[in-house]
């Protein structure tokens, strides 16, 4: 079956989903599992070191880790499916009702903690990554088939202007809320309180984010091999490269496209056309519909939600609800 490459819009991903099912007799599928097990372990440790960045930011409330574990996983299994990362709703609603007197800037600032460990990490594999010769270098992002990416890489002077727009925004945002930016700034600190205590974030923060990464080398070791691309130390770290690139615009549900583009152009020297296609998709319906189906289980079970669209419509709700109040004091 012939492949036509690259791979990069979402139109690309769903005409490389027939690859994907021409490949699915040459499947590994003993190593898929492992691999799809590994990657849930991975989330679980991310959830541990979230539940402890909570834990520091509310010491005199009760943090429940599995309640923390499910709202985590809900959200990655539904950003896996929708666009511009709406998951994030699922979980700032779902942690702000597991712990008493939370609220939402303080639990999004715990949020980004994690990010700080990603950033750490982000330097090393892409520096590694564009030192191998074979992955695409920033000024080529705007020739890859992949719209969102290859859109903001090619309008330079538009992308600087929306960061501006977005700066000033918040700027303006801040100065119409003067007063209650304090008040505002002070659940933020409350948030990120565990990082100024480095020896505690570095053990319960930054070790479990690493020990998560190594299932996450796993997981992708694995879906590598399971897919007939073969797994190694170098094409693990390419593919955690591509990762990386594509989290940075999250317009397509789990960076579908961008993905594709990239995974294609990295691994075109390394197996045939159809069997790097198989993979580029094969990867992402793996683990869109492992984290999927087990978030949807954790809503049901640990929650008593029954969908997705009612845990958005329940943070939005809430959301608008605490707005509203703000504006009213």
């Amino acid at each position: 079956m012939s492949v036509q490459l690259p791979l990069g819009s979402i139109g690309s991903f769903f005409d490389a989903v027939a690859s994907f099912f021409d490949s699915l007799s040459r499947v590994g599928w003993g190593t898929l599992l492992i691999g799809a097990t590994a990657f849930v372990v991975y989330l679980s440790l991310r959830a541990r070191a979230f539940h402890n960045a909570l834990r520091a930011a509310y010491p005199s409330e009760p943090v429940r880790f599995g309640r923390i574990w499910g709202a985590y996983i809900a959200a990655y299994g539904f950003n896996n499916v929708i666009p511009a990362r709406g998951g994030d709703i699922i979980k700032l609603y779902l942690v702000k009702q597991s712990i008493p007197h939370a609220t939402y800037p303080a639990v999004g600032a715990a949020i980004c903690v994690e990010a700080v460990f990603d950033a750490f990490m982000a330097v090393f594999i892409l520096s590694f990554a564009f030192s191998q010769g074979v992955f695409p270098k920033p000024p080529d992002f705007a020739s890859l088939d992949a719209f969102d990416l290859s859109f903001f890489a090619g309008h330079p002077q538009f992308t600087l202007f929306a960061i501006t727009f977005l700066a000033v925004a918040v700027l303006v945002g801040f100065a119409l809320l003067s007063q209650r930016v304090k008040a505002f700034w002070a659940r933020v600190r409350q948030g990120l309180t565990i990082l100024f205590d480095r020896g505690r974030y570095m053990r319960e923060v930054f070790a479990w984010q690493l020990a998560g990464w190594c299932f996450r080398f796993v997981a992708f070791w694995c879906l590598l091999e399971a897919f007939n691309v073969g797994g190694s130390v170098r094409n693990v770290l390419l593919v955690l490269g591509v990762n990386a690139v594509a989290a940075v615009v999250p317009f397509t549900p789990g960076g579908a496209g961008v993905q594709q583009a990239l995974l294609v152009k990295v691994f075109a020297g390394s197996a045939a056309g159809a069997t790097v296609a198989a993979y580029s998709v094969g990867q992402q319906i793996v683990i869109a519909a492992v984290t999927l189906a087990v978030g949807f289980v954790a809503l049901v079970a640990i929650f008593r939600i029954r969908s997705f669209g009612e845990a958005i419509r329940l943070g939005q709700a809430e959301r608008d609800a605490e707005r509203a109040e703000l504006l009213r004091r």
